[in-house]
């Protein structure tokens, strides 16, 4: 299982063989986000990364539109994850992570990983 940015996006992919008749199967691989088992099995893996605010922001408007361009949330959603940001952090796949980092720096947002 893998998870990366490709061109700005989420990726995953997912693949599997079976030791004992070689079968070779890869479940998926191409954009958007990992489904629940897939991601539970990489931060399992990988263990979780943390995203947190550098410093005070004047204005979370940049970040809630971050957020609701990444996570496609709504808009109440995306305020609680900016709440999450600025106290304890957003906690993803290192990927996942990244990608909001990205954006974030993107639109003057001042952000850092933990891991």
């Amino acid at each position: 299982m893998n998870q990366y940015i490709d061109h700005g996006e989420l990726w995953w992919d997912a693949e599997f063989t079976c030791d004992s008749c070689g079968t070779y199967l890869c479940e998926h691989a191409g954009p958007g986000a990992a489904p629940d088992d897939v991601r539970e099995a990489l931060l399992a893996a990988h263990g979780p990364a943390r995203l947190r605010l550098v410093e005070p922001v004047s204005s979370f408007v940049p970040a809630l539109k971050v957020f609701r361009e990444v996570s496609a949330v709504s808009l109440s959603q995306a305020r609680e994850l900016v709440e999450k940001l600025s106290h304890d952090g957003v906690v993803g796949s290192l990927s996942e992570i990244e990608l909001l980092k990205t954006r974030l720096r993107l639109r003057g947002v001042r952000v850092d990983i933990e891991r």
